[in-house]
């Protein structure tokens, strides 16, 4: 199966439909070359008949693997997704984004069923609406430690994260409370969006659209790194980074500018 382009202007009803659709004959097309993958992937959805369900019940399947759909656990995914839509518009985003940025995505069903960088998002972005809800923060954070344990990627429920969004691997990427990423940002393994321990109230960093954190960047304090602007593998980033300027090195340093 060959990842379809789902592009970043999207008509989110009408789109969730088709992307449905397209999920579900690639499901069936498995029933005869691979039908161990076919019944997991019948398993994990159970009845769902549309995006949003299915998004809610592959969530639920993997943060709380002992637990059956229509549980305490599934109805408060569904019922987050059902009542937020901007959570299913984001996620296709987020489809479109792993699947043309990332050489190693087969196709948007191995993106939705086995990226763990592609699911833990997802569970954020149901965790940040109970977040903002405030009277669901504890639910927040129980999210926050679920998927902490369950992909080792540790995305503090208050974050503001935009959509278009690529996180590669994802392990031990760290996200902060203040931090904010903006649309079509993608993220390597190992980044870090912390605080410098100085402060309180807004400490953390903002990444601007389009920028691209390479592994083990750690990027630290209230500062902005400007859109389009690439941060290198394994550099720490303690000073603002212009936008589409290049920066590498510990402390990082503007190797290449627009």
């Amino acid at each position: 199966m060959k990842c379809e382009n789902i592009g970043f202007q999207v008509a989110p009803a009408e789109n969730q439909e088709q992307l449905w659709a397209r999920l579900q004959t690639g499901i069936a097309e498995l029933k005869e070359s691979e039908p161990v993958v076919f019944f997991f992937m019948q398993e994990v959805l159970g009845n769902t008949n549309n995006f949003s369900s299915a998004l809610a019940a592959m969530l639920c399947h993997y943060l709380f693997p002992d637990q059956a759909q229509n549980t305490l656990y599934h109805r408060l995914l569904l019922n987050t997704i059902e009542e937020h839509k901007e959570i299913c518009q984001a996620a296709i985003r987020d489809l479109g984004a792993f699947c043309e940025r990332d050489p190693a995505s087969l196709c948007m069903l191995q993106v939705f069923f086995f990226n763990k960088g592609f699911i833990a998002l997802q569970a954020y972005r149901v965790a940040h609406m109970l977040w903002n809800k405030q009277q669901f923060q504890f639910s927040a954070l129980m999210l926050q430690l679920r998927i902490s344990m369950n992909f080792g990627v540790d995305i503090h429920p208050k974050a503001s994260i935009g959509s278009g969004i690529f996180l590669d691997h994802a392990t031990g990427l760290v996200i902060g409370e203040t931090a904010v990423v903006e649309d079509n940002v993608s993220i390597f393994h190992e980044v870090t969006l912390g605080g410098t321990g100085k402060h309180r109230g807004d400490r953390h960093p903002k990444i601007r659209k389009g920028a691209v954190l390479f592994a083990g960047a750690k990027i630290l304090g209230n500062i902005e790194v400007g859109a389009g602007a690439i941060v290198a593998a394994g550099s720490i980033v303690l000073d603002h980074v212009p936008a589409h300027a290049t920066v590498a090195g510990t402390p990082a340093r503007i190797v290449k500018s627009k």
